[in-house]
């Protein structure tokens, strides 16, 4: 028995979910009560009722009517059809029909020849099917890379080269003194009620220079300096004062260019007097996680501006990695950003096995961590060097706090490391 309801009723409240795909939709088409149809609805259905007539909401999808293109002006500029919605009446004849646009689509994209792609992002809809798709291009790092190091070159082709500054008049040829210049920090600055210690570029100027004077002048007379900027020189490499890699804000003071102009001015006023003390100056310049782009240009601009001074050897490689070799003395240089430290004898003795082989003295200089460390390894000594530049805010939350100071180290062509010597900043 149907108590309670016809059994008219009943059937046309399955019939008409069927056809228009839900009880809210039907209710709406037949003008009844959402509640009173769905009370239909739910007692038809535990009752067994089931639809006597294809869904019409089904069936018109099925067999779509026959639609002529549309005109012209159905379809605005710049749009263009996406589909057809159809509302059907009770016999599943067509009432009304709506066209849908989208934007218009642009011509077949082909990642420009300097482009590689670096990933795809795709969204789509609750039952996992993909929707929109987008492709994410980033430069060809090698290209990139090229691009730069052609930009700088161009920008330092009008440097007119330095004069020749007058050497020393007696030198032990067989002695290489090395000066370790890492993790300077230029720009960054700290609130000595914060970090303990102030630094901005006026301090990091007059620290820096101050100490590697005095280092270069109680140096042993070597014939030849190798001053070792060892990276993160500068603080941020762009005009966001943010990490290249990660994007993490810095505490930076005032502008790049500033910071740029004291940073070149730092680094050219050491190696003007290494001149002084030593016949040769080897330079390296290395890129730090906080200065890739950096350490490009100034290799370059560098390399110019002692174009006409054949007593200055700047190292050019863009490797991470580099040697100096010094008799049967081999001196390595790393940051310290990429490899760790206890694989850098494997990797070394792998990147430059000639050079490893020729010398019984092997000397790994790195930084990044900001503290000393030293240990022997098979074959080679690991020499991890301090910051001369105060903690920032975040090392100094962090509990991350060492010594300040700065070594020079003198090299023995025949016996390995000769002397060394600390020196602790005056501030």
């Amino acid at each position: 028995m149907n108590k309670g309801f016809k059994t008219a009723d009943l059937q046309q409240a399955v019939d008409a979910a069927a056809a228009y795909g839900s009880v809210g939709a039907a209710s709406r088409q037949l003008g009844l009560p959402d509640a009173t149809l769905r009370g239909r609805y739910n007692a038809a259905i535990e009752r067994g009722y089931k639809a006597q007539n294809q869904a019409l909401a089904g069936w018109a999808a099925a067999n779509p009517p026959n639609v002529e293109t549309p005109p012209s002006n159905a379809v605005p500029e710049g749009q263009q059809m996406r589909g057809l919605s159809t509302r059907v009446d009770g016999e599943g004849k067509t009432d009304q029909q709506w066209i849908k646009t989208e934007r218009a689509s642009g011509e077949v994209f082909e990642a420009p020849p300097d482009y590689l792609l670096k990933g795809i992002s795709v969204m789509t809809d609750a039952n996992g099917q993909e929707r929109v798709k987008w492709q994410k291009l980033d430069m060809d790092a090698v290209k990139r890379q090229t691009a730069q190091e052609a930009a700088f070159k161009a920008m330092c082709e009008k440097l007119e080269p330095l004069p020749e500054i007058t050497g020393p008049s007696l030198s032990d040829t067989d002695l290489l003194t090395v000066y370790t210049l890492t993790d300077c920090h230029i720009g960054m600055l700290a609130w000595d009620k914060e970090t303990g210690s102030d630094w901005d570029l006026t301090i990091a100027e007059r620290c820096l220079v101050g100490t590697l004077t005095r280092m270069i002048d109680a140096a042993p007379p070597s014939r030849e300096g190798l001053v070792n900027e060892l990276g993160d020189f500068e603080h941020f490499d762009s005009m966001k004062p943010v990490t290249p890699e990660h994007g993490h804000i810095l505490d930076a003071d005032s502008r790049f260019q500033k910071l740029v102009m004291v940073s070149t001015r730092i680094l050219r006023r050491v190696i003007e007097h290494a001149l002084t003390k030593h016949e040769i100056v080897h330079v390296q310049i290395k890129e730090g996680n906080h200065d890739p782009s950096a350490s490009v240009w100034k290799r370059i601009m560098f390399a110019m501006l002692y174009a006409g001074n054949p007593r200055v050897k700047i190292d050019m490689s863009p490797n991470p990695y580099t040697v100096h070799e010094h008799g049967k003395t081999l001196l390595g240089f790393y940051h310290g950003h990429l490899a760790r430290l206890e694989s850098l004898g494997e990797l070394f003795a792998a990147q430059f096995r000639e050079q490893w082989g020729r010398c019984p003295y092997v000397y790994i200089h790195t930084g990044h961590k900001h503290h000393v460390k030293e240990e022997e390894r098979k074959g080679c000594t690991l020499v991890q060097h301090p910051t001369l530049a105060a903690p920032d805010a975040y090392a100094a939350r962090g509990g991350w706090i060492s010594k300040r100071q700065a070594t020079s180290m003198t090299y023995h062509r025949e016996t390995g490391e000769f002397a060394r010597g600390i020196f602790i900043p005056t501030l």
